[in-house]
């Protein structure tokens, strides 16, 4: 199916009215029981933290967004998936090579249509938490 076909089939023609005048999601924080080994996994895959405030918290800034890990009382994240948009195909590439490393697994970066076309990557952390990893191609 081709794009137009896409959004023909999938988007509301017109659109609802928001209700709210949203700017954004600024970041997810995720709570992790075995806590040091999400940090290593993280650390392995987006190098040092950007923010560390005492032992238990830890952010990573990706793009304009903040990804921060807490220690979890009971269990680790479910069913969640968390979008990372990148600049280029060739980033989700990258990015998905190093979740492989890091002790990941995904399937092999896509392109494919959501939202709009896009190169894709899903990969779940050894915790199960899903990354999209998501670049959209230009219009036209």
């Amino acid at each position: 199916m081709d794009f137009e076909e896409y959004r023909k089939k999938y988007y509301t023609d017109p659109p609802p009215d928001s209700l709210y005048q949203v700017r954004g999601i600024h970041g997810a924080t995720l709570y992790y029981q075995d806590y040091q080994a999400a940090l290593d996994f993280f650390q392995q895959v987006f190098g040092p933290p950007a923010y560390v405030e005492g032992e238990l918290t830890h952010g990573w800034k990706l793009g304009s967004s903040w990804l921060t890990v807490f220690p979890a009382r009971q269990g680790d994240p479910q069913n969640l998936e968390v979008p990372i948009y990148l600049q280029s195909a060739e980033e989700v590439d990258r990015l998905y090579t190093a979740f492989l490393a890091a002790g990941a697994k995904g399937a092999e970066p896509q392109n494919t249509l959501m939202y709009r076309p896009v190169r894709m990557a899903i990969v779940t952390d050894p915790f199960g938490v899903v990354f999209d990893l998501v670049y959209e191609f230009p219009e036209g």
